[in-house]
């Protein structure tokens, strides 16, 4: 038979979305503040000259155009006042995320709970200015460089730099209100709207080079093609997951003795998510970007850097697919999934692998499997961002498709179903239980109304 919850699900329609109140209004909240966002990628920076700006863009496409250009929705090519992006604030999160994991006293902060977590927000948003500031100043200067300022001096630099870090903290605090009021995860999100959104004017250039015979019919239709079959398998080793079988022995409370149950460690084959791609991609995109406004200012050390490690190189793809695998194995047991503090977990409730003594061995067991699982999963991460630049390399294909952003799109969508799903699973919830207590008073009037019970002989 079917569980309670699966009926649930089965059941679920437009009529039963269209009843549930609070979570329309959540999504409508949701999708108003992603509105707000694309309206303030359209706001210039003071003192940036348009057309310049335009024509610089046209010609610069590998580090701006690419993954900078993704992250901040195309912000950053038209330099609005959000042209940093949220991509400050997650660095940041990353930077204090691993620095718990390595510094006991950030780790035991993490540990004491509400009060700790705010304090280490507290420290995540102060790093968000810190990194923002250096960025925006670089940004300036990089503006500069290049001829795309109308007025060049502190003065510009001082606006740009108050005006980018005053975008970015109005952005975390956006993301931080549709999470807390609206529905899915809101920095995810406005990554999520910010690849979307460039994704017509991208298809449109691409299906223009077509028209032209720029690119053939046959490489169209491989690429739509390249595209589902990704996005499928993205879907497929995102829901993957390797299940350890968890043992509970019998317990007394009282005078009862309660039998011991079974129930399985779920260990997802990519734990880290797309944290290692947008860590290898920010990495290796630098020296181009640096380059890129730069202009012909460009050093002898940045020159060979740039043969050597631009988009498409050999040493490039090496790097990129090395990088990935580092951040997986390293994110993972740091971070997303600790096999010492799962043990200790199991440890205190009493719980056990069949066959593994707790604790200690427990921990090796659980580092057996995770290796072992990672090999694929790093593979796996590997394998989906660099075959696209190796076919974009090969093909000159003219719009922007990385395995990175195809991570990031499958992995917001699925988790904004999921709770969408789980509202109305709540929202059906209530109406059964305000069903039955209805029931339940109805009998109630029945039984003082109705007949008498027949009295004991």
């Amino acid at each position: 038979m079917a569980s309670a919850a699966e009926q649930m699900a089965a059941n679920m329609s437009w009529s039963a979305f269209g009843k549930a109140t609070e979570l329309r209004q959540r999504i409508i909240f949701t999708l108003g503040l992603l509105i707000v966002y694309r309206l303030g990628t359209y706001l210039p920076v003071p003192g940036i000259d348009g057309s310049a700006l335009r024509s610089f863009m046209e010609d610069a496409g590998a580090g701006i155009g690419g993954i900078l250009n993704m992250f901040t929705g195309g912000a950053i090519s038209r330099m609005g006042i959000f042209a940093l992006g949220i991509m400050p604030y997650i660095s940041a999160s990353i930077i204090i995320q691993l620095m718990t994991a390595m510094v006991p006293k950030l780790e035991q902060l993490k540990k004491e709970g509400e009060q700790g977590r705010k304090k280490i927000n507290q420290w995540t948003r102060y790093g968000t200015v810190f990194l923002a500031t250096f960025q925006a100043y670089g940004l300036a200067v990089s503006l500069e460089a290049g001829d795309l300022v109308t007025d060049p001096g502190w003065y510009f630099r001082a606006a740009t730099v108050i005006t980018l870090v005053g975008g970015t903290m109005f952005l975390m605090w956006l993301g931080e209100q549709i999470t807390a009021r609206g529905i899915g995860n809101g920095i995810s999100l406005i990554i999520f709207v910010g690849i979307i959104a460039e994704v017509p004017a991208a298809l449109a250039q691409f299906f223009s080079q077509g028209r032209s015979g720029a690119i053939s019919p046959a490489i169209i239709v491989g690429v739509i093609l390249m595209v589902v079959v990704v996005i499928g398998f993205v879907v497929f080793m995102e829901r993957s997951l390797r299940k350890i079988h968890i043992q509970y022995p019998r317990r007394q409370v009282g005078m009862k003795v309660y039998d011991g149950g079974s129930s399985h460690l779920p260990i997802k084959v990519n734990p880290a998510g797309v944290i290692p791609a947008i860590f290898a991609s920010s990495l290796l995109l630098l020296p181009t970007t640096i380059s890129t406004f730069s202009g012909a200012q460009t050093g002898p050390v940045m020159s060979v850097i740039l043969a050597y490690f631009g988009p498409g190189q050999p040493l490039y793809l090496l790097f990129f697919g090395g990088m990935i695998i580092f951040f997986t194995y390293f994110y993972t047991f740091n971070v997303s999934f600790k096999t010492e503090d799962v043990a200790d977990n199991l440890k205190n409730q009493n719980g056990f692998v069949p066959g593994i003594r707790p604790g200690a061995k427990t921990k090796e067991y659980l580092d057996y499997v995770v290796n072992r699982v990672l090999v694929l999963g790093s593979a796996y991460l590997a394998l989906v961002c660099l075959l696209p630049e190796i076919l974009r390399s090969q093909l000159a294909i003219p719009f922007y498709f990385g395995g990175t952003s195809v991570l990031i799109i499958v992995s917001v969508t699925m988790d904004t179903i999921q709770q969408v799903q789980s509202h109305l699973l709540a929202h059906q919830y209530e109406g059964l239980i305000e069903k039955s207590q209805l029931r339940g008073k109805r009998r109630g009037k029945s039984g003082k109304t109705g007949k008498k019970a027949p009295a004991r002989r």
